[in-house]
């Protein structure tokens, strides 16, 4: 890059202000600090898209990897299914022929009544009990209730 110092950048600014004028030198400051953050901007933007690309890049050898990964595990899944099978066939088929029954199957399932008597209450209060103990049995609603405890008049 080039090296500007400050020695330099001053000299860059009084040339500028001889050629330029003291009267256009703030609006053609003013335009180059645009197009230099324009430039900024435009690098900001290339850069981003670079490391874009490379992540994206990265991205898709890191999922080749999984897939291969995954597919090794499937394989050895299959593989090892395969041989369980092969296993349990063999080993079954040397317990059938060493017996002469069929396996075991359990009993089917026996209905059990439930020795209740649904149509009956069994922990129901007596009556008498709630009427000796002040039980309410019926509900009143308010009104009800206002009415039928309403103090009477006097005279």
């Amino acid at each position: 890059m080039i090296d500007l110092g400050i020695s330099k950048i001053a000299l860059i600014g009084v040339v500028a202000l001889i050629v330029i004028g003291p009267e256009k030198l703030p609006r053609v400051a003013r335009t180059l600090g645009n197009f230099f953050g324009k430039a900024q901007r435009y690098v900001a933007d290339v850069k981003a898209e670079v490391n874009r690309s490379m992540d994206l890049e990265e991205l898709k050898k890191m999922k080749e990897s999984v897939e291969g990964a995954a597919r090794d595990v499937e394989g050895s899944v299959q593989s090892t299914a395969v041989d369980f099978e092969k296993q349990w066939n063999d080993s079954t088929a040397a317990i059938t022929s060493e017996s002469n029954h069929t396996p075991w199957e359990p009993p089917p399932p026996v209905y059990k009544h439930p020795g209740k008597k649904f149509r009956l209450k069994q922990a129901a209060v007596p009556q008498w009990y709630k009427s000796r103990t002040g039980v309410r049995t019926k509900t009143l609603s308010g009104a009800a209730r206002v009415a039928r405890y309403r103090p009477t008049r006097l005279g």
